[in-house]
């Protein structure tokens, strides 16, 4: 058996505590979180190397594992996971008072392109959407948050944040408080006002533990869902409709993009409704719809 030193004991001793809180404050995956633990995993194996630790660490050591990983031919995208990780620990570790200064604050990201957003194609998203039992009141509000999300692209902490007093199905508008508290009306389709209406009169009642609550989509405790718990509602979702494909929440919001883009929606139309506030974020979008169209010539065009 391998007898650490006390530094190597120090320095292990420290990630495990913070992979742990990762996963109970963000809910991420058990891929990413043994990413995550990966790469501190290498940067304690590199500071071993050179007489420091991860509580001894400088600015310039970091820098210098970094530049390392560069020079092994790393890609910039793990390189910025790298930095993430190491970022991400440092700020743990002052919140913690483990350290006073986070030596990582001032270590800049590589450039690197912006990543081409998963999304479903509609036959799997119509699967999506018919999965929750609708016979029970949380298979109610189930369906009605997935319809919304999908009617409406909400990111899923405004999903989770829903107040009723939001909701004008009269007028068919949600009004929605985004990044930076900014706030926009987004339309909602018939088919989600009609499941709205429903949930409503059928489901949310049931779930309410305080019936002056303005929640609108309660969890069972009666309180707002947490981003988590709902992410966790649509991988079963997807596994009751059979979808493949990695899921998340953030998926129906780009499924709503690319299916409005596919369908001839004006690019600035869709980044009013995303709440984007640069064109350029929803640019990516194009990249996601060319794709679908090469590959529509390919299939049919008789040179394709």
């Amino acid at each position: 058996m391998l007898e650490l030193t006390s530094k190597m004991r120090v320095s292990i001793n420290l990630i495990k505590p913070y992979i742990d809180a990762l996963w109970l404050e963000k809910g991420l995956s058990d891929n990413t979180l043994a990413s995550y633990a990966r790469d501190l995993q290498q940067l304690h194996d590199y500071l071993d190397q050179r007489g420091f630790t991860l509580v001894s660490a400088e600015a310039h050591v970091l820098m210098g594992f970094l530049a390392t990983r560069s020079q092994a031919g790393i890609q910039p995208r793990s390189l910025a996971r790298n930095l993430s990780s190491i970022k991400g620990f440092y700020q743990y570790m002052v919140r913690e008072n483990r350290l006073n200064v986070n030596p990582a604050a001032l270590i800049e990201a590589p450039k690197q392109g912006r990543p081409i957003p998963k999304s479903l194609s509609e036959t799997d998203v119509e699967a999506l959407l018919a999965a929750p039992d609708v016979s029970t009141p949380i298979g109610l509000r189930d369906k009605a948050m997935l319809e919304l999300l999908y009617a409406c692209g909400l990111r899923v902490s405004e999903l989770v944040a829903l107040d009723v007093s939001q909701l004008n199905l009269s007028a068919g508008i949600v009004k929605v408080f985004g990044k930076g508290s900014k706030e926009r009306l987004v339309p909602v389709g018939e088919v989600a006002q009609d499941w709205l209406q429903k949930y409503l009169k059928q489901g949310r009642p049931g779930l309410l533990k305080v019936k002056a609550s303005g929640v609108l989509f309660p969890s069972n405790r009666g309180q707002h869902m947490t981003r988590q718990t709902f992410w966790h509602r649509i991988k079963q979702h997807g596994l009751t409709a059979g979808i493949q494909k990695s899921l998340s929440p953030h998926v129906l919001r780009h499924a709503f993009a690319t299916h409005l883009l596919n369908h001839g929606a004006d690019l600035r139309v869709i980044q009013m409704l995303l709440g984007h506030s640069d064109l350029s974020t929803t640019q990516i979008y194009t990249h996601v719809a060319t794709q679908r169209l090469q590959t529509l010539h390919s299939q049919h065009h008789p040179r394709g």
